[in-house]
């Protein structure tokens, strides 16, 4: 492998962190991190929880479309 390529590769690995992050940041803004438990009613957590798997939703999507964009 000449050197190119090893730019290339550690240039590809940062450029993925940093996006991971940012997305993930952004989805958490988005959703918002919410109070604790304890102080939250019956339909507060039900609706944390509901939030909760939006978020993951959200980030295997964004995951799955960076993929997608690869090909």
């Amino acid at each position: 492998m000449n050197a190119n390529g090893i730019i290339n590769m550690i240039t590809r690995m940062i450029f993925r962190k940093v996006m991971n992050k940012g997305v993930n940041a952004g989805i958490d803004k988005a959703f918002g991190k919410g109070k604790k438990p304890q102080d939250m009613t019956p339909e507060e957590r039900q609706q944390a929880r509901q939030g909760k798997q939006n978020a993951r939703r959200a980030r295997q999507a964004a995951r799955i479309a960076r993929r997608a964009g690869r090909m």
